[in-house]
Order: structure tokens, then C-alpha cells, then sequence
């Protein structure tokens, strides 16, 4: 499924001739623009509220989502990156970064979570 989108990503953006403008430098700013226009949607709403939208900002929830997803897979694609081998390796690192019998329910960092583990409680 995802190397179809990725096809249809590629001839949507050739039949508009778009690949001049997408170096990854401009689709990393793109992503962060986009992820901004996603934050924006929850800016001011409380905890609550941004677990329970509307209908008008889950769809411009999804379409912001989309936007981003978007922009990085075209980065992706031009960095010859797989980002589902990528996330693999990346939960793999991330688990060893976050062990769960050492963090479960800490937001700390994992280096913050070292130097508590050896305070003294």
C-alpha cells in the first residue's frame, strides 16, 4: 500500500512538473510548515478537547496528517530512504534508549532517566 501511494505521490508530482521544486531542503521546510498547520488545529483547545474534535477539525486533522505524511515520503523517496525500515531500526534504538521497566509512565528524557535511576528516592 505504501509503495503504491509512493507511485501515485511520483506521477502526481511529474505530471506537474514539481520535482524541480522538491529538493530536501524544501520538503523538510514543507513538513514543518505542514506539522504547524496540524499543531495549529489544537492550539488553544484544552486536553479534552483535542482528544474530542469536531468533525470540521478531525477533517482538518486528517488533511494536515496527510500533508505531512506527504511531504515525507516525497523527502523519503529523494534521500532513497525506506521509512518503514527506517522506523523499524528507529523503535529498535528507541527501545534501548527507553527500556520499559525503567521509564513506564516517566516523560523524562533518557538521559534525564539515567541520572534519576542513580539518585537515591
Amino acid at each position: 500500500m505504501l509503495k503504491k501511494l509512493l507511485e501515485e505521490i511520483r506521477e502526481f508530482n511529474k505530471a506537474r512538473d514539481w520535482d524541480q521544486f522538491h529538493s530536501p531542503k524544501n520538503l523538510s521546510t514543507s513538513i514543518l510548515i505542514e506539522a504547524a498547520e496540524l499543531a495549529e488545529i489544537f492550539q488553544w483547545l484544552t486536553e479534552e478537547e483535542s482528544k474530542n474534535l469536531d468533525s470540521k477539525a478531525q477533517q482538518n486533522a486528517e488533511e494536515e496528517i496527510a500533508d505531512v505524511f506527504i511531504y515525507l515520503l516525497n523527502l523519503a523517496d529523494k534521500l532513497g530512504v525506506d521509512p518503514i525500515q527506517a522506523s523499524i531500526k528507529k523503535m529498535i534504538k528507541n527501545g534501548q534508549k527507553y527500556p520499559a521497566d525503567i521509564c513506564r509512565g516517566s516523560r523524562l528524557k533518557y538521559t534525564e532517566l539515567k541520572e534519576s535511576k542513580k539518585r537515591p528516592r
